[in-house]
Parts: structure tokens; C-alpha cells; sequence
């Protein structure tokens, strides 16, 4: 199977599973003593999309949502999304 080209056709661009970027999400709900429940209420994103984030099922990510949950977490948006090792 090949990878999927650029708009122009020219180098491969990796599949979105493969963009090696993960949410910690769940890290910092956890260190924040706060439910997704909570954060779902606050932000007003449903829990289906909160859940999706924290299981890095993710294909994007509305700048809108991040901002949402950054502003209620206290946090950057580099604090929310990191490179994998």
C-alpha cells in the first residue's frame, strides 16, 4: 500500500497514525484532580470528542478544541500535544 502524496504529488506525507504526535490528555486531567466529565462540561466538548483525545485516536484537532481545553487546563497547547520518543 503507499503512502499518501502531497498536494502537488511530490514527497509522501505519513498517515495521520504515523504523524508521531501524542495528547496527555489524561496525564493532565489526572495531575489536575479533574474528570472528563468535568472538562466536558467546562469546555462544552462532548465527551465522545474528550475521549478520542485521550486515546490518541485523533486525525485533527480543531484549533478551537485545543484552545478550549488549554484555557480550562491552565496550559500551552506544547503542553497538550507532544512528539513520541
Amino acid at each position: 500500500m503507499s503512502e499518501p502524496r502531497g498536494a502537488a504529488g511530490g514527497e509522501a506525507v505519513p498517515a495521520p497514525e504515523d504523524a508521531g504526535v501524542v495528547c496527555r490528555l489524561d496525564d493532565l486531567l489526572t495531575e489536575r484532580g479533574m474528570t472528563m466529565t468535568e472538562l466536558s462540561r467546562r469546555t462544552g466538548i462532548t465527551m465522545a470528542n474528550l475521549s478520542i483525545l485521550k486515546n490518541n485516536h485523533a486525525k485533527a484537532i480543531r484549533m478551537t478544541t485545543i484552545g478550549a481545553v488549554c484555557r480550562e487546563l491552565g496550559i500551552t497547547p506544547g503542553d497538550l500535544l507532544q512528539l513520541r520518543d
